[in-house]
């Protein structure tokens, strides 16, 4: 499943700051559709993700009904990403990837 979408970086500010961009309610649905072939458990989706030339593998983290797309720094930094900067996000759900 492959999903093109824009949002905005949000930083959660906890013992460490960890940075995520929201997947979009109609996304999230679809992804919802197919989580349990999908999930590993905890509820967390295996994905691979483009932003910019950047391509890296992470898994969604489920949140008030729909999934956050974690930032690594190894993928933010390099991309100059920060709080409330707009990216576009290429995303593929790894189905089976367990």
């Amino acid at each position: 499943m492959l999903f093109v979408f824009t949002g905005r970086v949000i930083e959660w500010r906890g013992p460490s700051p960890y940075y995520f961009v929201p997947v979009p309610d109609e996304e999230s649905a679809d992804i919802r559709e197919v989580a349990a072939m999908a999930s590993y458990g905890w509820g967390v989706i295996p994905v691979e993700a483009r932003i910019g030339e950047a391509v890296f593998t992470t898994s969604l983290f489920p949140k008030d009904g729909g999934y956050l797309l974690p930032l690594k720094n190894a993928v933010r930094k390099p991309c100059g990403l920060g709080a409330d900067d707009e990216v576009t996000v290429e995303m593929t759900v790894r189905l089976g990837a367990a």
